[in-house]
């Protein structure tokens, strides 16, 4: 195994135990604080990530131009991989789709329990428990994607889209 990929399980251990922590431990009674404080985390991660890969370069002309960063130079330092779509409204609204988020593809889900019938409350209930654990993974990377904008001069407030695990969709809201 290379550097690279060692750096990169850590990583991916790291993000599990956190969310784990904050989720079990430390705020079991209170997901919405939770997931503010990792969301938080994420944020100093991206202010600091931003600043490092932007260092030696000029500053942005534009908004677009900022995400356009995010989604080419930022995603692949970050992922390995450029975000796999980007839409926007022209009105500070932009979508960044990635097909196969790497830090959803590891999470795991128990194949042994027998699978309930697709109409049935359990299985609503079993997909809503994945959807809420998967959702509580992203409060990271979006905190991530909030603070590399904000330290490029765009605030903005993001949010995730679960639609088709392991796919996801970052929605960023430029401030005005």
């Amino acid at each position: 195994m290379g550097g690279k990929e060692v750096s990169e399980s850590c990583v991916n251990s790291l993000v599990t135990e956190m969310v784990s922590s904050y989720c079990n431990r430390f705020y079991s009674t209170k997901p919405e604080l939770a997931a503010r404080r990792i969301e938080a985390i994420g944020f100093q991660v991206g202010l600091q990530l931003s600043e490092r890969y932007t260092m030696d370069g000029s500053r942005f002309i534009d908004q677009l131009e900022a995400i356009k960063f995010i989604c080419k130079d930022f995603w692949q330092s970050l992922f390995k991989k450029q975000i796999d779509n980007l839409k926007t409204n022209h009105r500070g609204t932009f979508v960044l789709q990635d097909n196969q988020f790497k830090w959803l593809t590891r999470m795991s889900v128990d194949h042994t329990l027998p699978k309930p019938q697709p109409d049935s409350l359990a299985s609503a209930a079993a997909d809503n428990k994945t959807a809420q654990a998967a959702s509580m993974h992203l409060y990271f990377p979006c905190g991530i994607i909030r603070g590399a904008l904000t330290n490029l001069g765009v605030p903005c407030a993001v949010s995730a889209d679960l639609s088709n695990l392991p796919a996801c969709s970052f929605v960023v809201r430029i401030k005005a």
